[in-house]
């Protein structure tokens, strides 16, 4: 067994799926009673440590490369174009959509060896490592710290702009950031005898096998396996699983698989589906299942949650149901995650004219659009002022926000972008061959084995 599921590693893996301290805004001077005269002063004149004279800037065209579809590419598309009319320095921007974060990512690396590249690429943070480390990924600290070009990140998360912050170099900063919640059936549960949502496995577990039970009672046997948690097998729920239960996939600069931690979570998860608590079927379609009560707990992205809302409205149910983070025995976990601005090196005049284009596009009204359309988190708190009316009518997204507190990072190593996509696979092959609770330790020392030989 031990060789079958390492050869389904391998193949999986030739497979590639699609601290710096921020700046901080300046204390505004203390209030006053005492009135007095003002006196005129010039105004001082800030000065660039950016050498490229603003008329260098003017009619220069640079090109940005998008993974994007559909909403998100015709959202982008209309900033290009405002941006292209309303700019103070006559930049000019084309976008071009490469469908996928994985032909972005190896159409730009072919691009890095010819004249024509793009100058600002919307990437995965792990792509920007690797791009860092051929040398074509520009190094932003200057940009953000300029006196005239700079930008104030003091209300940026900590958890989104870090990500991007590794060896003392700011490879990119963050456009987009996500996270996989647990969806939690609160009206249910409720009848089920659960007055809260679980804090702790324990509870999630006693919450899972209560509605097993229930699903028992009638007389439909169809659904006897069902009611409890849809298994999902995405890198991030797994990865979110560890975490909750203090584990992880690294120890230093070094993948770590096989850890005690790390068994007890996935022996947990294991024993859910030994006990019938947790369920999956081929066809499943979570969201579905969730508003028909045939699941207390699915597992979404944050851009699914509008489908889930209709999924209710659907179904003309009236339960009330709530966004969560994974319990843990002593914190909950949320794994943040997603893309970010990428300006690669070409000349001076265009890196300043990308850098510009990305630093717009993290404005507050920019950054509010994004959060309309595709339903992720907010960049900056302060745009939070322009959401008013959409988190009044998006409460699971607004809980989804409430629990950036508990968010947590990536691993900041380019070797990320394989190895995440053997968590998941290995992840699902543990469901798929149904390796018994006492033998997932197979799982995470094949696990730790070939994240070495993809960490080198």
């Amino acid at each position: 067994m031990k060789k079958f599921i390492a050869l389904l590693f391998i193949v999986s893996i030739l497979i590639t799926s699609c601290g710096a301290n921020a700046p901080t805004a300046t204390a505004e001077p203390a209030a006053t009673s005492e009135v007095k005269t003002p006196s005129v002063k010039p105004t001082p004149q800030m000065t660039s440590n950016i050498k490229v004279g603003k008329d260098a800037l003017r009619g220069l065209e640079i090109m940005a490369w998008t993974p994007w579809y559909g909403v998100e590419s015709s959202l982008f598309d209309s900033l290009v174009k405002e941006f292209n009319q309303k700019n103070e320095w006559g930049i000019k921007v084309s976008a071009a959509s490469q469908g996928n974060f994985s032909n972005l990512f190896e159409n730009t690396t072919a691009s890095l060896s010819k004249k024509e590249q793009p100058d600002l690429v919307i990437a995965l943070p792990e792509h920007a490592l690797e791009w860092d480390a051929d040398g074509a990924a520009l190094d932003l600290t200057a940009y953000v710290g300029d006196p005239l070009y700079g930008m104030d990140a003091g209300d940026i998360p900590a958890v989104f702009w870090n990500q991007d912050y590794v060896n003392k170099k700011r490879v990119a900063i963050p456009a987009q950031r996500n996270a996989r919640l647990l969806l939690w059936n609160k009206t249910w549960a409720k009848e089920l005898g659960f007055s809260s949502a679980p804090n702790t496995p324990d509870d999630f577990r006693r919450q899972a096998c209560g509605a097993q039970q229930f699903m028992l009672k009638d007389a439909a046997p169809q659904n006897d396996f069902m009611g409890g948690w849809l298994v999902d097998t995405e890198p991030m729920t797994a990865y979110a699983w560890m975490l909750a239960f203090e584990g992880g996939v690294l120890e230093g600069s070094d993948y770590r698989f096989l850890t005690p931690k790390n068994i007890e979570a996935f022996k947990f998860l294991r024993e859910l589906s030994e006990k019938s608590c947790a369920w999956q079927t081929a066809d499943a379609d979570p969201i579905a299942a969730f508003a028909a009560r045939e699941a207390l707990f699915v597992t979404v992205s944050l851009e699914d949650l509008p489908n889930a809302a209709r999924a209710f409205a659907s179904a003309n149910s009236a339960d009330k149901w709530e966004a969560l983070a994974f319990p843990g025995a002593n914190e909950n976990a949320l794994i943040i995650y997603g893309s970010s601005y990428v300006v690669l090196k070409s000349t001076d005049e265009k890196q300043l004219a990308a850098w510009l284009f990305a630093r717009w596009l993290l404005e507050e009204k920019q950054d509010a659009r994004f959060v309309e359309a595709t339903h992720l988190f907010p960049i900056r708190a302060a745009s939070m002022d322009l959401l008013g009316d959409y988190k009044k009518t998006h409460p699971q997204w607004a809980q989804a926000v409430d629990l950036l507190a508990r968010g947590e990072m990536q691993p900041q190593l380019a070797s990320w972008r394989k190895v995440k996509t053997m968590l998941g696979d290995g992840f699902a092959h543990m469901y798929n061959l149904n390796i018994p609770s006492g033998q997932v330790a197979v799982i995470l020392a094949q696990m730790e084995s070939i994240s070495r030989e993809l960490g080198k």
